[in-house]
Order: C-alpha cells, then structure tokens, then sequence
C-alpha cells in the first residue's frame, strides 16, 4: 500500500483564513514526508467554501515542493475546461522542474455550474474540453512544434519551455465518478484512476472499476492504477474518533452541500444525474458516510481494518486520506496524522517498491 494526504479546502472564511489553511496544509505536507507517507494531492476550485481556497494546486504544490525533498506531488485534479493547453503545460512542467521530478498530474472535469458560468463556458462542453484539452497536453509535453485546430484552441509551432523534468512527462491521471464511458476511457488512455467513494458505497464502485480495469488491459497489457480518496480520522480511541470526526464531517458535507445547491436550477447533458446531488447530500450523515466506508474514524487499530476492507473491495494500492476535512484545526488534524503514521502505516507494508 501507498499513502498520501488529500486536501479539498472546505473552510468558511469565518471558520479560517486562508492564510491559516495555507499554513496548516502546508505543514501537514511536511509532516506527511516525515511520516513515512508517499504522496500530497490538492483539488482545484473556485468561489465558493467548498474548494475555493484552491484556485490552483500547481503553486500550492511548488510551495510543498520546496519544504520537502520525496514526497510526490499529485493535481487533484487540475480543471481542463478553465485552461488553455499551453499555459496548463507549461505551469506542470514547471513544477516537476523545481522538485526534480516529484509531479504526478491528475485531470478532472469540473462538475459546479457556478464555476463554468463564471468563465463563461458551456457545461454541454465539458467531456469533449477534457479529452481534448488531456490530448493536446500530452503532445506538448512530449513534441515540439505543435500545431491544433480544435473548436476550443488553436496554434501552430509550439514548442512548449520548460520541458517536464519526467519524460516524456509527468505520471498522469483522471478522475472520474459514474459515468462508465469515463472510466474506460481513462483505461484506454493508460492514465491512472482517481476515484473518491464517499457517497457511493466501495461495493458499488467495485462494478465500476472493472470498465476502467479491462479498458487498461485490452490497450496496454496491463491491470492499471486506481487511488482512493477518502476523509479518514485516526484517534486515540473509538469514542473519540467518532466524536471527532463526526463533528467535522458534518461541517464538511454541509460546505459541499451548499455547493450542490447550484444544481438544482441546472441540467447538463455531459452530467447525467447530477441534479440530485444536493438532495443526496442533504439526506446523507456522519453515521451514514461511517456505516457504508465512505469515511473512516477510529482508534488506530479500527482505522487499519477499515481501510483494509475498503482497499479488498476495490482492490487498489494507493489511499488518499482527507486528514483535515470540515476545516479542522491544525492541532486536531496533527495529531490525527501523528497517530496514522506511527500506528496505522506500519500495518501496510509497501509491496511495490515505493
């Protein structure tokens, strides 16, 4: 198994500042690699609570980068649909220049209604932005003298500067939530998996991952990567962690909740679905995430059998743990950390050479 931190901003300004999330994410960072743990993963966001102290993983990721000296550095994603291919190029290559290769990308496609209203760009979009936006990302990194014509962006003999210190670039990923196009698509691209099973039960995605699984394999002979994001609290005993936990992600998915809320006024044939978003949220709880592994609390020995059943289920080697979710404060999130590494982390042993 491998381990990594997975901060989403989810703070009210009234609950923190974002000069005090920076701060605290960014010695959480460095706690991490002293901890023995594998990677550091950043959502992009915007305007709102939920995400918006986020606007752009690549620099949070440069500050990270100059703190540490191992551990990985992973988008989580960055937003094609808000990017020109050029500058998101260009700024990865950047960032895996000044930490010496430690950069893995990962993609996502947008999914709030604001945020794409903002930029003024059509949801109805979004699929053909993402796929198009990843390919041409890819050449530049890897070619020179580019030249596209899509409806999105167009330019002849690019050469992109600087060059990714990975070559021909960075490892690459994609997240994606439902849609069974999407996972095999990310299969046949022969990118890495994210997925983030919080309200969908780890039962429920295990079906889903096989469209990803045999996608990778038809294409590149090979199984595939798949990273799971997920809230987790460790405490010092069951009661406490529950106590806890329960506290912050009630805070957590009412951020996320009146993000949703946009969604009812909306409908976007490239998000099928979605529309129901704010009512799952709403009809969901604490006791609820905790009872399906769609978040982990408990005492150390607890929190490694969860974790355990979770990973069985969907098979995967790589776990992204939301370790400050619902604006904890940086002591509570500390210590939570502190407990992980020295007592859950030894329970998995890295059986691929990390």
């Amino acid at each position: 198994m491998r381990f990594g931190l997975s901060f989403l901003p989810d703070c009210r300004s009234a609950d923190m500042t974002a000069a005090d999330y920076y701060a605290g994410a960014l010695c959480l960072s460095e706690q991490a690699e002293q901890g023995g743990m594998y990677r550091v993963k950043m959502t992009e966001h915007y305007l709102h609570p939920y995400g918006g102290y986020c606007p752009s993983p690549l620099t949070f990721l440069a500050a990270v980068a100059a703190r540490t000296e191992r551990i990985r550095l992973m988008t989580g994603g960055v937003l094609p649909a808000f990017h020109h291919p050029i500058e998101l190029a260009a700024h990865a290559a950047q960032v895996d220049s000044i930490s010496a290769g430690r950069l893995e990308i990962g993609f996502a496609r947008a999914y709030m209604p604001y945020e794409f209203e903002a930029f003024g760009i059509d949801m109805d979009t979004s699929r053909a932005r993402f796929t198009e936006t990843i390919r041409a990302v890819r050449r530049l990194w890897a070619e020179e003298k580019v030249a596209e014509e899509t409806p999105f962006f167009s330019y002849r003999n690019v050469t992109c500067l600087p060059r990714p210190a990975q070559r021909p670039y960075p490892p690459l990923w994609a997240a994606a939530t439902v849609s069974p196009e999407s996972f095999q698509w990310i299969g046949e691209q022969g990118m890495g998996l994210l997925i983030t099973p919080t309200l969908t039960p780890p039962s429920t995605y295990a079906a889903r991952l096989g469209h990803y699984r045999s996608a990778f394999q038809q294409h590149h002979q090979a199984p595939g990567t798949v990273a799971a994001s997920l809230p987790v609290y460790v405490g010092d005993t069951s009661q406490q962690a529950i106590d806890t936990a329960d506290l912050h992600l009630q805070r957590y998915l009412d951020v996320w909740g009146d993000a949703c809320q946009a969604w009812t006024a909306r409908r976007s044939s490239d998000y099928p679905g979605y529309e129901q978003l704010a009512y799952a949220l709403s009809a969901t709880s604490p006791q609820a995430l905790r009872g399906q592994l769609g978040a982990i609390a408990g005492s150390p020995d607890e929190v490694a059998d969860q974790i355990g059943r979770v990973t069985q289920t969907l098979g995967v080697h790589d776990a992204l743990l939301q370790m400050d979710f619902g604006a904890m404060d940086l002591a509570t999130a500390r210590a939570s950390v502190e407990r992980f590494c020295e007592k859950v982390l030894p329970q998995f042993p890295d059986d691929r050479g990390a």
